[in-house]
């Protein structure tokens, strides 16, 4: 009998170890590892982005941007979702914020983060590359705009492929419903999709800190004001699509 009750016993004490919360993390990876993490990742999309206009061949067309592209954001979502949910695009970081996906306190670090990495890929890309290449390719700069005839089916073209892949990413990674595993292949294959529709239209940029780099670095800001209107706006329709009809109930601001 005294066997048994001491065998009960150690079972109830393995298991209240077991129901126990999680230690709680302390400031460093509450706060500053999910930046670096932005940075970082930030910072290798980029410069990968960058180098695979660059260097592109002209054999391969849109194919291998668009491969490059979507295959490193779908491989650094992968890497650093559970250090910082792998942003690495200042309007992904506003949707998530507008669906209830993070703090307040981290929207701004995290797009500090995002438009430093930008900077610091794109001048990657530079010390990769021949000046040659790099010069004919204006550091990988968003140059498909050259007049104003093709400002409103840019414009539109961004502002449709951002809320395509911010609803992909809203849908998969903070609707609670609609949450998957295959968030990083499905981000990764939507980024695909895009440049490989668009990226004759508007270059398919996205992604503010994957414009803002290179133009730094090449000073090249024709139309640049394109890449941020576009993919803000894209991503506000995604935001209040989640948030008034897609959403669950918990995301959903209306009709509950």
């Amino acid at each position: 009998m005294a066997a048994d009750k001491l065998e009960l016993s150690e079972m109830e004490s393995s298991l209240m170890k077991n129901t126990q919360k999680p230690a709680k993390l302390g400031k460093y990876e509450r706060l500053i590892q999910p930046c670096v993490a932005e940075l970082v990742g930030t910072m290798f999309f980029v410069f990968i982005g960058c180098v695979s206009v660059i260097e592109n061949l002209d054999a391969t067309g849109r194919l291998q941007p668009a491969l490059v592209h979507g295959l490193a954001v779908a491989v650094l979502v992968a890497c650093m979702a559970e250090i910082s949910g792998s942003h690495f695009n200042p309007p992904f970081t506003l949707a998530i914020f507008l669906c209830g996906g993070m703090k307040r306190m981290m929207v701004a670090p995290y797009l500090i983060s995002q438009l430093i990495g930008g900077v610091l890929g794109a001048a990657m890309s530079k010390a990769m590359t021949s000046s040659t290449k790099y010069t004919n390719a204006t550091g990988a700069a968003f140059t498909v705009l050259t007049s104003h005839e093709q400002l409103v089916g840019a414009l539109f073209a961004e502002v449709a492929m951002t809320t395509l892949i911010t609803l992909v990413v809203l849908l998969g990674a903070v609707n609670n419903k609609s949450k998957s595993p295959l968030v990083p292949f499905m981000v990764g294959c939507t980024v695909i999709i895009n440049v490989l529709a668009g990226g004759d239209v508007s270059g398919t940029c996205l992604n503010p800190a994957r414009a803002l780099g290179p133009a730094v670095m090449t000073n090249y800001w024709t139309y640049h004001w394109v890449y941020w209107v576009g993919p803000f706006g894209g991503c506000l329709v995604a935001a209040a699509l989640v948030r008034l009809l897609l959403g669950d109930n918990k995301t959903r601001v209306i009709m509950k």
